[in-house]
């Protein structure tokens, strides 16, 4: 009889802790989902909650530390381009699996996946718009699709933006974020290295001004090619820009690496990036550059007013 009452009260404290698990698991997806809701913003820096209006308000900015949060390919462009100025380009170009690479998984069947998921084609946007006024052609990468890797797509888009931007003699901004060459297609990837810097080549052989904005992570090949190639290269804050990864370098070195090794405030300060711009302050920036580097028009006035000027100068 006593045998049963003290399994019975075993039996009901297992219940009771089984309840309590069970109550709280239910709370705790219920506060997993008033967040998901997108009303309040926790800072992965600092901790601090944040309303996510005031918070999209900064650009994404953490108004308490100073935290850059990750923004997608659109927002970016919101940020960046004026209203119903942007025009994008070559969206019909579309990723292929030539060497049929296969890891876990169909390379295609990640490629479908990813579209799926975040709504994009491939890595990268590229248009034609106006910052503060200003023609330029804009290209944004995208961290969300495949680590905004540099596939072939990528490569091309890229390279027929500067193209037409060369064409237009506009400025060339690109927003650089990416684990570097796509490994899923070997050679066809790091083929796009060489294909984008040539084609900077011409558009700094045509005078005209290229800006790269190298924001966290900006790593592997993009670094190693187009990021690296400005006329004036800008970074956001604590961004980590690099080739290799630090636990290589440590390998290979066989040393310690200073903790601030790979971020924009490094690269700064040994010369590899000209200057660091918060993101509110980015655009303004981006149009003082543009407008300072614009061509000169020389107009019928200017060119009788230069000649007189000579034929006087001549006659002293």
């Amino acid at each position: 009889m006593a045998n049963n009452e003290e399994s019975r009260g075993l039996k009901s404290l297992f219940d009771w802790f089984a309840n309590r698990r069970k109550s709280g698991s239910t709370s705790l997806e219920r506060q997993e989902r008033e967040i998901a809701d997108g009303l309040w913003n926790k800072c992965s820096k600092c901790g601090v909650l944040t309303y996510t209006k005031d918070l999209k308000a900064n650009q994404m900015v953490c108004v308490e530390c100073g935290h850059h949060n990750r923004v997608d390919s659109d927002e970016r462009i919101r940020q960046l381009i004026d209203h119903n100025t942007w025009k994008p380009l070559d969206e019909h170009l579309r990723p292929t699996d030539p060497l049929e690479f296969r890891d876990r998984k169909l390379y295609s069947d990640r490629l479908r996946e990813m579209q799926e998921k975040i709504g994009l084609i491939d890595a990268v946007k590229t248009g034609l718009g106006q910052i503060n006024g200003l023609p330029i052609a804009l290209g944004v990468m995208d961290f969300r699709f495949m680590g905004g890797s540099m596939g072939s797509v990528v490569g091309e888009r890229l390279t027929r933006m500067i193209e037409q931007a060369t064409q237009r003699r506009y400025p060339v901004v690109i927003v650089c974020t990416s684990g570097g060459a796509r490994m899923q297609e070997g050679m066809l990837s790091l083929m796009q290295m060489a294909k984008i810097s040539a084609a900077l080549q011409r558009h700094k052989d045509a005078r005209l001004l290229y800006i790269p904005v190298l924001t966290n992570p900006t790593t592997g090949g993009v670094t190693a090619s187009f990021a690296m190639l400005g006329d004036i290269i800008l970074a956001e804050p604590k961004a980590t820009i690099g080739f290799a990864g630090r636990r290589v370098i440590e390998q290979t070195l066989r040393e310690k690496l200073p903790d601030d090794f790979q971020t924009a405030e490094d690269l700064l300060l040994h010369g590899f990036v000209d200057d660091i711009v918060p993101r509110t302050q980015l655009k303004n920036t981006l149009t003082q550059l543009i407008a300072l580097h614009q061509p000169v028009l020389t107009t019928p006035h200017m060119v009788l007013w230069e000649t007189m000027s000579l034929t006087s100068t001549a006659a002293e």
